[in-house]
């Protein structure tokens, strides 16, 4: 049946003249159930055998076939499940499956080869080491390995492999998958939701709600229905040498459908020569070039007809790419810190890349100050390849999604997560960007101090830079975030940020209205100066408009040949000042004799 047609040939077991081995010209469909008639065979003494029939399914496993749908990486403290690590396995297919071969594995390496055992359509084996064997059975059908893979509490990528050395299933989780505090210290499972849907990651994952932690050998606690009805999304890509581009997705790919793509590039690029999704995740996939890149310019690549394991196609996704260069003092700075959370968030790192060139986060480093002021607890930024170019933001976190919970990202795209970082106390710390080399690229020793000082509570109020060309170090150059943000901008720009604008004059101030509530819109004074040499000194004071003394901006300051000093709204003692007309009088001298005042004048509103 079928379409297969007759045998081309007939051959007897000589060892067992019962059984014949039949071979055919057409091959069998995958995924077919097929039937064979049999006539005019004669056995030895003559008797003519017609009508005989044999059905039969012919069938080669495919990736999620099988699912690793309940993992235990941390059974201690323990609930109710026996203290050991294990996988649970689920047939998804409509055909029994044998096993023998296959193999679980992880990046630093894999399992021996799982014995002969035939998984029935729709059921489940528990897969761990030959000690955990007896404790297990009692929940359900288990085989052992040998070198079971250790998983970790925090994180990991297993797979699980076919005998024939396909990737069946690949699994990338991590303790945020859970979803509850509690249960991610141990003891219970994580299970998937929708077995139908097992690309998804965390949204289609969550911690067991059995009583007994988990589930194993039987349906999930969680089972339901979770379909994934997203195409895959280009989210960046980079360049490891001129002729080689790697498009990273959010999720896993087919990699049949990676293949065939299109993928086109801008700037004289033709169309990759070779193309090949990337096991065993299946998010990356490697792009050859003919035509080699060129430094310092920004290429752009087209990818369109990819699908996902769940067949959702993306019709165009677009990212940037380019070769990248060193990292040098002051390509990119700190920008926005938040060093004080609310206790259901964390802290976060903004960067800024100020300069011309594509920068690579891989050669950037975190650290901070230790209590004898060496340098200390530093962290790779990103252990990939991670392009941050010209005027773009990254943050830097350790749980991504709680800073989502707590404020507005325009690029959500734009965050690096990481395991850990280096810890930054709520009172005053220091941040530190250091180079592949070990140099320092940037360096804030923030204060909490530096916050505007009619902010009550400063939990949960980010820092930000005020401009990033101004001196990373000084306190003038940072202030809260704005209120009208809820208190922090990651992955774009700041709600304090202002450039300095090239003074023409002697001494101007800006904006000539400024109302100092914290909303994001003037709400600090800029007095900006510029002079013909170096040298001069200046005394700031601030008069309200009967002449009296409100502040005393600053006292013999020594002064650059352009430069900027800022007030805040305040008095001399911190006090919120009444609404209404300011004079700044700015008196300049040097030791050549040579004085200046000035006088503006500012609506405090």
């Amino acid at each position: 049946s079928g379409g297969i047609g007759f045998p081309v040939t007939a051959v007897i077991n000589v060892n067992n003249p019962s059984m014949v081995r039949f071979t055919f010209t057409n091959a069998f469909p995958n995924r077919t159930t097929l039937t064979l008639t049999v006539n005019a065979v004669n056995d030895i003494a003559g008797n003519t055998f017609n009508n005989g029939t044999a059905t039969f399914a012919f069938f080669t496993p495919d990736p999620y076939d099988v699912v690793i749908d309940e993992i235990m990486a941390d059974p201690t403290p323990q609930v109710a499940l026996p203290n050991s690590e294990w996988i649970e396995l689920k047939n998804t297919s409509g055909f029994d499956i044998n096993l023998a071969g296959w193999r679980i594995g992880k990046t630093s390496g894999e399992s021996g080869p799982m014995p002969s055992y035939t998984l029935r359509p729709d059921s489940f084996v528990i897969i761990t080491t030959s000690s955990a064997v007896a404790e297990l059975s009692r929940f359900g059908n288990v085989i052992s390995v040998t070198n079971f893979p250790t998983l970790s509490n925090d994180g990991d990528l297993i797979y699980l492999k076919s005998a024939a050395g396909v990737y069946i299933h690949v699994v990338e989780y991590s303790s945020s998958w859970y979803k509850n505090e509690l249960k991610k210290d141990g003891g219970w499972t994580l299970e998937m939701i929708d077995t139908r849907n097992p690309c998804a990651g965390i949204s289609n994952w969550m911690a067991s709600t059995d009583n007994s932690g988990g589930t194993p050998g039987r349906k999930n606690s969680v089972d339901g229905v979770n379909p994934d009805t997203e195409a895959p999304k280009l989210v960046r890509a980079y360049a490891p040498d001129s002729v080689t581009v790697v498009l990273v997705f959010n999720e896993p790919l087919s990699a049949t459908s990676a293949a065939t793509a299109n993928y086109t590039f801008n700037n004289g690029i033709a169309n990759p020569t070779t193309v090949v999704a990337v096991s065993p995740t299946f998010t990356r996939v490697t792009l050859t070039l003919s035509t080699p890149l060129l430094r310092n310019i920004i290429y752009t690549v087209n990818a369109s007809g990819i699908s996902d394991c769940s067949g959702n196609v993306n019709s165009n996704g677009v990212a940037r790419v380019g070769l990248y260069e060193s990292l040098d003092s002051l390509d990119i700075v700190i920008n926005e810190i938040l060093f004080n959370p609310v206790p259901s968030s964390v802290d976060y790192v903004e960067l800024y890349n100020r300069s011309n060139d594509i920068i690579n986060l891989r050669n950037a480093y975190l650290a901070n100050y230790s209590s004898t002021n060496v340098i200390s607890s530093i962290t790779q930024v990103s252990t990939e390849d991670y392009l941050l170019f010209p005027g773009d933001f990254v943050v830097i976190t350790t749980d991504i999604p709680a800073v989502l919970s707590q404020f507005v990202a325009q690029n959500p795209s734009a965050f690096i997560q990481l395991s850990s970082m280096p810890s930054y106390s709520d009172a005053s710390g220091t941040v530190i960007v250091l180079n592949q080399q070990g140099n320092v690229v940037d360096l804030v020793s923030y204060n909490e101090k530096w916050h505007f000082s009619l902010i009550s509570n400063r939990e949960g109020v980010a820092l930000e830079r005020i401009d990033y060309n101004g001196t990373s170090n000084n306190s003038s150059n940072w202030h809260s975030a704005a209120s009208s943000v809820n208190f922090g901008t990651p992955t774009y720009k700041n709600s304090q940020s202002r450039l300095n604008e090239t003074v023409t004059g002697t001494v101007k101030i800006s904006p000539d209205v400024f109302s100092p509530d914290n909303d994001g819109f003037d709400d600090f004074l800029t007095i900006d100066y510029q002079f013909p040499e170096p040298g001069y000194v200046s005394n700031i004071t601030i008069f309200d408009a009967v002449g009296r003394p409100v502040r005393y901006l600053q006292r013999n300051a020594l002064n650059g040949i352009r430069g900027t000093y800022r007030w805040d709204g305040l008095g001399e003692k911190s006090e919120r000042l009444a609404v209404g007309l300011y004079i700044i009088y700015t008196e300049v001298f040097n030791l050549n004799g040579k004085t200046k005042k000035y006088k503006n004048v500012v609506t405090l509103a």
